[in-house]
């Protein structure tokens, strides 16, 4: 991949740079989700983030949260959280309208993206961020994901209303929701939604 020593940080540029020249120009989905899936796991090392941004990365993962193809969310999805943590990348993701695009995944089928989305809403909280990704639509999913049968759903969801959201707006929410139900597809399977005296009833289908 690349050589150790002084040039090591030339080389990580460049294969990195490759990368994504390949899924670029490449016609192959099958290509460009391998590339995808490389450059997600790349975001983790702290080490590439500086080469990332200088190819705008962070752009590509966004782009992917729009597209038909499932594993091109998953893994650009996967992608943006990681780059989430650092806070350069966060500035970029955030000035860019990420909190929408990320939201919008909540919605997937998959868990691995939601479970992806809600971890890179967590990392992208700021002060002026805080109020519109505490959101009550967002509030909304994060009650009922609280409660969904998937032990990993469940407690980041749970994380997410401890340490992004007061009591004050959770209780709120959840008063605001007492007579409401909703079909709702989650990524853990097919639920029935029902909210009734201020607790939420997930009923499998």
């Amino acid at each position: 991949m690349w050589r150790k020593g002084s040039s090591e940080g030339s080389d990580r540029f460049e294969y990195l740079q490759t990368l994504v020249t390949e899924f670029q120009d490449t016609d192959s989905e099958e290509a460009k989700e391998q590339v995808l899936a490389n450059l997600a796991n790349f975001a983790y090392d702290p080490k590439n983030m500086e080469y990332l941004r200088t190819l705008q990365v962070t752009d590509l993962f966004l782009d992917m949260l729009t597209e038909e193809n499932e594993n091109f969310v998953e893994f650009g999805m996967g992608g943006l959280c990681n780059l989430s943590m650092d806070p350069e990348c966060k500035d970029i993701i955030l000035q860019s309208g990420g909190i929408s695009l990320v939201t919008n995944c909540l919605s997937s089928r998959r868990e691995e993206t939601v479970l992806s989305a809600i971890t890179t809403l967590m990392n992208l909280t700021t002060p002026s961020s805080r109020s519109e990704i505490t959101d009550p639509a967002i509030l909304q999913c994060m009650l009922r994901f609280s409660l969904s049968e998937s032990p990993r759903l469940r407690n980041l969801a749970t994380v997410f209303l401890q340490d992004c959201c007061s009591e004050e707006q959770v209780q709120i929410q959840s008063e605001a929701e007492k007579c409401w139900s909703v079909g709702q597809r989650g990524p853990a399977g097919q639920f029935t939604w029902k909210i009734r005296e201020e607790t939420i009833f997930p009923i499998k289908c």
